[in-house]
């Protein structure tokens, strides 16, 4: 019986003992009742030793003890700079790290093995998997990737031993980090280079193959961006036409002709714009030749204008043989200008303001479209 459950019995028959003392007292009990009341406080103590008694144990406790074991022994290697693959080629991580390992039971006529070695090839194979799938620039996450891979123990291929690693440090040399952080700065201006150069290409082709078009798609796309300006567009279609002309490497076409401020000369060489050289045998006819080739006579200013479909009543001859004069003074031909004007009686007013009547203009553009 322990000394708990003793003395729990002994305070409970002090209790009812007092209570019994108290009640005689007050009642007044006779002489032979006090005998019988003592007795009565011996049962009760020994009913209430045995009730606070704690159950016999099924097994000796000393059967229960657990046997003193041997604590496994453990070891531990520490390795350093380990090269391990990255997912590039010629960019090797710089592993490091804590191997430790137990020895598992083997068969009597099993093999001598050095399980330092065992464990520490065991952790290389294991971290290897690891950073070969990792790019070189993420050493620090992958080091933490291999805190977690590394830090369980597993036996190894061979069943000898289980090992793990503690203590992980992944590094790459300071060389490859700045090799990397240049290739990405150039990959970078690769890329805002190539977007520059798709932006500027996308642009030429909108010009050249959408607004460029023809001068009917000029004037369209012009006249979409100045929606209120319809005066603008019509003044400007000469100079858009030879705008979409020249985006496209041709002449102007002959409806927009008229609009253009300098006509194209006919004995402008037709091999620089990709066409035959100018017959003028056949504009003009037989013994007809540009200046300057011989001792042929130039082409009368009479074949120019029947080869542009002009007759000598026109009312529009005029007017075509003062342009004529201003495209030979632009072009510094002072002489043949001074043929046309005699030829045709042009009168000298239109260089001085205010002098003779007013002549119709054809429209001049007046400033260039926004591009």
């Amino acid at each position: 019986m322990s000394s708990g459950h003793r003395t729990m019995t002994l305070f409970v028959t002090v209790i009812l003992g007092m209570i019994l003392v108290i009640l005689g007292l007050s009642a007044g009990w006779p002489i032979w009742a006090w005998p019988t009341m003592a007795a009565l406080l011996l049962v009760v103590g020994v009913v209430t030793h045995r009730i606070l008694a704690p159950a016999p144990e099924a097994f000796p406790r000393a059967l229960l003890a657990e046997p003193d074991l041997p604590e496994p022994v453990r070891q531990e290697h520490r390795v350093a700079h380990v090269a391990l693959p990255s997912s590039v080629a010629d960019y090797d991580f710089s592993f490091s790290a804590t191997v430790r390992w137990l020895v598992l039971d083997a068969p009597e006529d099993a093999p001598y093995v050095n399980p330092a070695g065992l464990a520490v090839d065991a952790v290389l194979q294991r971290a290897r998997v690891v950073t070969a799938q990792q790019p070189p620039h993420r050493s620090a996450f992958t080091q933490h990737q291999l805190d977690g891979a590394l830090a369980t123990m597993r036996t190894d291929s061979t069943g000898r031993i289980m090992a793990m690693a503690q203590d992980v440090v992944l590094s790459l040399p300071e060389l490859d980090r700045e090799r990397l952080a240049k290739l990405a700065g150039v990959r970078k201006d690769e890329d805002v280079w190539e977007h520059e150069r798709n932006y500027e290409r996308n642009k030429r082709t909108y010009l050249g193959d959408d607004v460029l078009k023809d001068t009917g798609s000029a004037v369209v796309w012009w006249l979409s961006r100045n929606e209120t300006e319809v005066e603008g567009a019509v003044d400007r279609i000469g100079l858009l036409a030879r705008l979409s002309a020249a985006a496209n490497n041709d002449e102007v076409a002959p409806p927009f002709e008229h609009l253009v401020s300098v006509p194209s000369a006919p004995h402008m060489n037709g091999a620089a714009r990709g066409h035959e050289p100018y017959d003028w045998q056949q504009a003009f006819g037989p013994g007809h030749t540009p200046a300057g080739n011989g001792s042929e006579p130039e082409p009368s200013v009479d074949s120019l204008l029947t080869w542009f479909g002009f007759s000598a009543d026109d009312p529009d001859v005029v007017l075509f043989a003062e342009r004529l004069v201003g495209l030979a003074r632009v072009h510094g031909k002072s002489a043949a200008a001074d043929e046309i004007r005699r030829r045709f009686a042009v009168d000298h007013a239109d260089e001085n303001e205010g002098d003779g009547p007013e002549r119709p203009q054809s429209p001049e553009p007046d400033d260039s479209p926004d591009l």
